[in-house]
């Protein structure tokens, strides 16, 4: 009668074809990664820690990005839009000044990195992501783009040689700045707790009031 324990053949197979639900499974995998992270670090990662994380099968990390390295590049690439997106929502802050709104870009650079610390120990590191992914060439290049339009009409009239060394410098700037302070250095040596005072004076804004 195609009936098997009580239902009808035609759902069961309905039914062992059906993919596995977890809501959102892919973002769910990532916000367990992401956690394990900002607990453990990227070099204690691993797909069954994250599988477990989820509540799901440990295959299920595998499914949907491969290996740890495209988790990781999954979540790069998450961090890169964020990252960008920061980065033109603080230069409107500087209003119609173009220095004040390439300054109050670099302030956000370093900001972002204390507050999204789990995305930024990722970005950049090339060597943990597959760097040919197009998702995340494409997040990158755009906040890259980001400084580099927002730097022309900051430093005026400039040749495409000279505004990728300028924009090269300023990123070394920021970066520099930013993993000093999350490595815990400019405590440790300059004694400064505030990271926010210090990327203002770092970039000449305006102090907290």
């Amino acid at each position: 009668m195609g009936y098997r324990y009580g239902v009808p053949r035609a759902k069961q197979l309905e039914k062992a074809k059906a993919p596995y639900h977890h809501g959102n499974l892919r973002q769910a995998l990532l916000d367990a990664a992401l956690a394990a992270i900002r607990e453990d670090g990227v070099a204690e990662l691993s797909l069954r820690d994250v599988a477990r994380r989820a509540g799901v099968s440990h295959a299920a990390p595998a499914h949907h990005f491969g290996d740890k390295a495209g988790l990781l590049t999954a979540i790069a690439t998450v961090g890169f839009d964020r990252f960008a997106q920061a980065q033109r929502d603080a230069r409107e802050r500087g209003g119609a000044d173009p220095t004040a709104r390439f300054s109050w870009t670099g302030w956000a650079y370093v900001m972002f990195a204390d507050q999204n610390r789990e995305y930024f120990e990722i970005m950049f590191r090339p060597e943990l992501l597959n760097g040919d992914d197009a998702g995340y060439r494409a997040a990158a290049d755009a906040a890259h783009q980001v400084l580099l339009e927002t730097m022309r009409p900051a430093l005026g009239a400039l040749t495409e040689d000279q505004l990728l060394m300028q924009s090269t410098t300023a990123w070394a700037l920021a970066h520099g700045l930013a993993r000093l302070w999350l490595d815990g250095n400019l405590s440790s040596f300059a004694g400064l707790t505030d990271i926010d005072q210090a990327a203002r004076a770092t970039f000449g804004l305006p102090p907290k009031s």
